[in-house]
């Protein structure tokens, strides 16, 4: 379960429940309870978001395949989110997790109109731009800048001729800038003096990354040392160091930014419509079935532990029971009994699903990892992988461009101790170019570069996960692979476990 955005939104009209619709875009997939209009003009704001990015920041506008796009799911309100979230939720207001294949973004209910935009789709945008950036495939960045950044293009307005407005004062920080306890300059640029001085309440971290970001963009007499102080970092300056060389003294620059922040006006960027190009939006009703079936979605594609996971089938039992001839039902059971553990189960409701519609994406998905799992212990090993591989390069058929059949069809001959053939290898890279933003994979590239001896491509692919400031575990894995890459130059990786990437920002 990996790369993809899913939007659900639940906006509930008060006379009357609308039906379950799909919108397709070039870059999104959004499920909604709502009236068409409204989930047509939320897509169009969001390709127009992404076009507008796109415009600023020089990007190449590449349009992922199909099962690449960004997948958001809209829940009713914040409690709903954090619930999703789990543990440590409660500052969550939505968010975001990439993944190949299968990126989400959980956000609460967004009110798409003209003009100034609410606080759940300023979370959405927020998030947004995270996934835009990465995918961007730029240089890891400290967590304000990265932060800050996303602050900056998610202060946005969707103007009625067309326009978009970005970089507008971040009025949704305005209490933490002036209540919350306080971030200085120097928090942001050296983050062991920020641990020093973090306490365990609400700070403004973001809303001075916001600042910061701000200010460095539309001030004249510091044009350039933000593309200075990237420029440090690639070359391996340290934080503190790069800071201090780019922008001068910290204490000098905060007086700046609290004499920035008591501005009555400040600069923004207006991006009239005429270069903002946006593909067509098509939209549908879901089968009954699929809508009755989009709450077992919702938590499917959050991602499962064991004991969620047995939870979670009765529900997707009871409504494929009753409607057993939808293949996106029968696609979504066989998720929900894969999650369970139950492979048999899971590859039959994936066979049903696709004798049904073979084009079921997720089924192929879904097939693919059970039979992977139980080809560790057939007794023919050499048939159970050799239909693994059958069975992800049917989907790459399918889907050429989807990451996940070619980044299974590489483990399985890990799975299989046997050495990646190089078309096996091949299909490991082009997956990572695909999905950049799934630091997981890209610590696979990296791990299996280092056992190849292309250490220094394994260095360019593990400084993402290692500088990736909502990394966790993975993170810590990277950064002493690094280390230990310094320490021992004829190192390659033995001895090494991986840890799952489940990292939500």
């Amino acid at each position: 379960m990996r790369l993809f955005i899913v939007i659900c939104l639940l906006f509930v009209p008060a006379t009357a429940r609308a039906a379950w619709l799909e919108a397709s875009s070039d870059h999104f997939l959004v499920y909604a309870d709502t009236r068409e209009q409204d989930i047509r003009l939320f897509s169009q704001q969001l390709e127009s978001y992404q076009a507008a990015m796109v415009a600023v920041t020089g990007s190449q506008d590449g349009r992922p395949s199909p099962s690449n796009r960004l997948t958001v799911y809209v829940v009713s309100n914040e409690a709903q989110v954090r619930k999703l979230y789990g543990e440590g939720a409660q500052y969550i207001g939505g968010f975001y997790i990439p993944r190949a294949g299968q990126s989400l973004a959980i956000v609460p209910r967004v009110h798409a109109g003209s003009g100034e935009i609410d606080g759940s789709m300023i979370t959405l945008l927020h998030e947004y731009a995270h996934h835009f950036l990465i995918s961007s495939g730029g240089a890891p960045l400290p967590r304000w800048l990265s932060e800050g950044a996303a602050e900056f293009f998610s202060s946005a307005a969707f103007v009625r001729d067309g326009s978009v407005e970005l970089g507008r004062p971040a009025q949704h920080r305005a209490y933490e800038l002036f209540e919350a306890a306080d971030v200085t300059a120097e928090d942001l640029l050296d983050p062991a003096v920020y641990e020093k001085h973090r306490g365990k309440g609400y700070d403004a971290f973001y809303g001075k990354s916001w600042l910061l970001y701000h200010y460095l963009v539309f001030n004249k007499d510091r044009k350039g040392q933000l593309t200075r102080y990237l420029t440090l970092l690639a070359r391996g300056k340290d934080l503190r160091t790069a800071g201090l060389e780019a922008f001068g003294d910290f204490q000098l620059l905060e007086k700046e930014l609290d004499t920035y922040l008591k501005q009555r006006r400040m600069a923004m960027l207006k991006l009239p419509a005429g270069i903002i190009s946006t593909g067509p939006v098509t939209v549908r009703a879901l089968s009954t079935g699929a809508a009755a079936m989009m709450p077992v979605v919702i938590r499917s594609k959050r991602g499962v532990d064991g004991a969620g996971a047995k939870a979670l089938l009765p529900d997707a039992r009871a409504v494929a029971a009753r409607f057993p001839a939808d293949p996106a039902v029968l696609s979504a059971l066989a998720e929900a009994e894969h999650d369970a553990g139950n492979d048999k189960e899971a590859i039959a409701a994936a066979d049903a699903a696709l004798a049904l519609d073979p084009g079921q994406v997720n089924a192929y998905v879904q097939k693919g990892l059970s039979l992977l799992r139980v080809a560790q212990d057939a007794p023919d090993k050499v048939a159970a992988y050799n239909a693994v591989r059958t069975t992800f390069a049917a989907l790459n058929h399918l889907e050429n461009d989807h990451p996940l059949p070619l980044f299974y069809y590489y483990e399985s001959f890990v799975r299989q101790g046997r050495e990646p053939t190089p078309l096996a290898l091949q299909g490991l890279r082009r997956a990572s170019e695909l999905a950049p933003f799934d630091l997981g994979l890209r610590m696979t590239l990296a791990m299996q570069q280092l056992r190849g001896g292309q250490r220094d491509q394994a260095r360019r692919n593990l400084a993402p996960v290692a500088f990736n400031p909502h990394g966790g575990q993975l993170a810590e894995v990277a950064h002493m692979v690094l280390q230990r890459m310094d320490s021992e130059p004829e190192w390659k990786g033995n001895g090494l476990l991986i840890p799952e990437d489940d990292s939500a920002e």
